[in-house]
């Protein structure tokens, strides 16, 4: 029997319009301004009941009116969008050397960011006050107060243990790891804040905005200091009990010496494989120059780049498995990014055996750039090593990718709260 009074029992003219006013605002966001026919149209509503859903959402905040159609004869339909003062979040990559902050509208739009540097910071020193000032920073430059952010979303190396609250394969962030950090980042800032793994923040990029949209089933390897993967599955992140899955930088593999104790070490045999580290290490035995003053992810990434430039100009369509794979013919810039390619390949030949994903992203630094030749190479190599052969492409999100997940990561939540007219 359905239920009388003013909640929001399933199937009662309330919620049935909350679900209408719902799919209008996501085709607002998704398809730009849209006039109000259009909107019946798209919606399969009736042009009165489309007329009173966006008198609903005018009179809300949720939509304002843009602007006139053109281009036909007669006076040109209003046009309609998602008010991008609805609402605010912001979003926070974390890294031993600065913070970045970023503010979003509700439409999407990131209108204000702001960098801290922390460079050579003690470990436990002014965290709180730290990430305070990032996200007023942001604001400001948003021309916004704090107050008026929904969610705030702050991505770390690392994962935050939800039995403990505390911050864990991370021991390379100083000043992250107080049992009680969570508690006096939630007393000094008003509104809610929400914290996840930066590889993970980098897979919502992806499927929300790049090479993983309308993929359910997804790995994305990223490798910059560190290398590190998420696991999307069915859609949803896998985070695992203590949030370390996907910390691959410590997976065993063959080519690389066992690490007995990698939580001391901070790092495991695929790490030495394949990451940055591992990268300076095969450009030292080839003989090949290199920046050592630079950090270790912006040397090996320099390094690929120029072995991408050399593979490009010496490719050979009939090369390897694959239609296009570079045969890398260029001395030792060849064979740097062949044996590159081939410690990648063994890593995830690893998470394709267990996954069996529908597609792997590669990205981060150090994987764009070795670019195209480096994902054929791996492509070719995965081949030989595994039996599933899911899609390899590289990532599309390479400007601020963390920064970005975390502001999708806090819209998608306000969205939810903001746009649920049934309340």
């Amino acid at each position: 029997m359905a239920g009388t009074g003013s909640g929001s029992t399933p199937g009662t003219p309330r919620v049935l319009r909350a679900m209408n006013d719902r799919a209008a605002l996501d085709l607002l966001l998704s398809q730009g301004p849209l006039s109000r026919s259009r909107i019946g149209k798209l919606t399969g509503l009736s042009k009165p009941t489309a007329s009173q859903l966006l008198a609903r959402l005018e009179a809300a905040g949720l939509v304002v009116v843009t602007g006139t159609s053109a281009g036909r004869p007669g006076p040109g339909a209003q046009l309609y969008a998602v008010n991008p003062r609805a609402a605010y979040v912001a979003g926070l990559d974390v890294t031993p050397g600065r913070i970045l902050a970023g503010v979003a509208d509700i439409a999407g739009r990131t209108v204000g960011t702001y960098e801290l540097p922390t460079p050579g910071r003690r470990a436990a020193d002014g965290t709180v006050e730290l990430v305070v000032r990032a996200v007023d920073g942001a604001a400001r430059a948003a021309g916004v107060h704090r107050g008026d952010l929904r969610r705030v979303v702050i991505g770390t190396p690392g994962a935050f243990d939800p039995s403990t609250g505390r911050l864990r394969y991370a021991s390379h962030l100083p000043g992250w790891h107080s049992p009680a950090l969570l508690d006096e980042l939630a007393a000094a800032l008003p509104m809610p804040l929400d914290y996840d793994n930066d590889v993970n923040l980098v897979a919502v990029a992806e499927q929300k905005l790049g090479a993983a949209e309308e993929h359910e089933d997804f790995v994305l390897l990223w490798n910059e200091e560190g290398i590190g993967a998420a696991l999307v599955i069915g859609g949803r992140l896998h985070r695992g009990r203590t949030g370390g899955a996907g910390e691959v930088g410590f997976l065993p593999v063959p080519g690389a010496p066992l690490e007995r104790r990698p939580a001391r070490t901070n790092s495991g045999g695929f790490q030495e494989l394949a990451g940055a580290n591992a990268v300076l290490r095969l450009a030292r035995e080839l003989g090949l120059e290199y920046d050592r003053d630079a950090r270790m992810k912006d040397a090996a990434a320099e390094l690929l780049a120029r072995a991408a430039l050399a593979a490009s100009g010496s490719g050979s369509d009939a090369a390897g498995p694959e239609a296009g794979t570079p045969d890398a013919d260029s001395g030792a810039y060849g064979e740097l990014l062949r044996r590159t390619a081939t410690g990648v390949a063994v890593g995830l030949a690893s998470l394709v055996a267990m996954l069996d994903p529908q597609l792997i992203v590669l990205s981060g630094g150090v994987h764009t750039a070795g670019g195209e030749p480096l994902r054929a190479l791996v492509r070719a190599e995965l081949t030989e090593l595994a039996v599933p052969r899911p899609q390899l492409v590289l990532g599309t999100v390479t400007e601020h990718p963390v920064l970005n997940g975390a502001l999708q990561s806090a819209l998608a939540t306000a969205r939810d709260e903001v746009f649920d007219t049934a309340r």
